[in-house]
């Protein structure tokens, strides 16, 4: 009996060791530690990178900064020839032009001028009614004479009706201008208008998209093009390194979370100076576990699952570097946006 409790008691010895060996993991692997009621995280700083390019093809004509250039927001970076796009503008400008007249033309209707005309070729053709009618009249009565052949008096009939189917038309024409201008006639023009002044704003902004100017504050970390090369939409200009936001990346053990909210108020130092302080706020808390283990079932294993965190560095400055490490101090009273504990 006392052999067979030995290896017994040898198992229980090495599973306590080995407990107490993962439950002490984050701590050892430079996670987490545990300072009174101070809790100490590392992590690295994180800076986000843009790569910039422009959004229509062309020759680079000018590049205004290099690799290293600070830059604020708004400044031009590069611009493209954009004589191109500016003959477009101008085609689309006269295209826009000549709607505009046109409608405007449609909206005035007629002009006096036009409708006294119109009057003055009723009158004449009313004349030559009359004139046509007094030689129908002459025909018919001498047709019985044998004077007018039957020939003369058909001839006769066709001018009268001619100049009375003229006289109609003179009368129509007077009064579709006396009407003036038909209202789908107007809202076609102004369709066509519309089509013709947007067709000009896109041409405009892709003279605004020839220059390629920064989305953000921040440090040029390359320049991939030189002058005279040719772009395509997708072609990479620059890299921008952002000047924010900095954020720094840190992982928690799973049984430091009750301690860590976001919002929760940090301090981050450097190792390049550790005096110097800066303030952050967690800003985000991964709900997927990482790292160890992937499969969870049993209570011992689940108080070591690490979690990422993501920290808000305030007031960031020059000194903290892509991938620098930090250590980021918490402490119980640490303030707490919306009012968590």
């Amino acid at each position: 009996m006392k052999k067979a409790a030995i290896p017994v008691v040898l198992l229980a010895i090495a599973g306590a060791g080995f407990a107490g060996w993962w439950f002490d993991l984050p701590q050892r692997m430079g996670w987490v530690e545990r300072t009174g009621k101070e809790l100490v995280l590392y992590g690295n700083v994180d800076i986000r990178q843009v790569q910039l390019g422009f959004r229509v093809s062309g020759r680079l004509a000018e590049t205004l900064v290099d690799e290293g250039d600070s830059v604020k927001a708004g400044d031009t970076l590069a611009r493209l020839d954009v004589r191109p796009y500016q003959d477009l503008v101008e085609v689309a400008q006269a295209q826009a032009a000549s709607q505009r007249a046109t409608l405007a033309k449609l909206e005035a209707g007629p002009r006096a001028a036009e409708i006294a005309q119109a009057k003055a070729v009723l009158a004449e053709r009313q004349a030559d009614l009359i004139n046509a009618e007094q030689s129908y009249t002459r025909s018919f009565q001498l047709r019985p004479s044998g004077t007018v052949s039957q020939g003369g008096l058909d001839q006769a009939v066709a001018a009268r009706d001619a100049a009375r189917a003229r006289v109609n038309a003179a009368r129509e024409a007077l009064t579709l201008l006396e009407q003036g201008t038909r209202s789908e006639d107007i809202a076609a023009a102004k369709a066509s208008l519309e089509a013709a002044e947007a067709n000009l704003a896109s041409a405009r902004t892709t003279v605004g998209d020839a220059t390629l100017v920064a989305p953000a504050d921040g440090v040029i970390l390359s320049r991939v093009h030189e002058k005279g090369a040719i772009f395509a939409p997708n072609d990479i200009a620059f890299v921008l390194s952002l000047a924010k936001p900095v954020w720094v990346r840190a992982f928690i053990a799973e049984t430091d979370l009750g301690r860590v909210h976001t919002g929760t108020m940090v301090e981050v130092r450097s190792d390049t100076d550790p005096a110097k302080r800066y303030k952050g706020r967690v800003g985000f808390i991964s709900p997927v576990a990482e790292f160890t283990p992937k499969t969870v079932e049993t209570p011992e294993l689940r108080t070591d699952l690490v979690y990422r965190l993501r920290i808000v560095v305030d007031e960031p400055d020059s000194a903290l570097l892509q991938g620098m490490p930090v250590t980021v101090r918490l402490s119980d009273g640490a303030a707490v946006d919306g009012g968590k504990p």
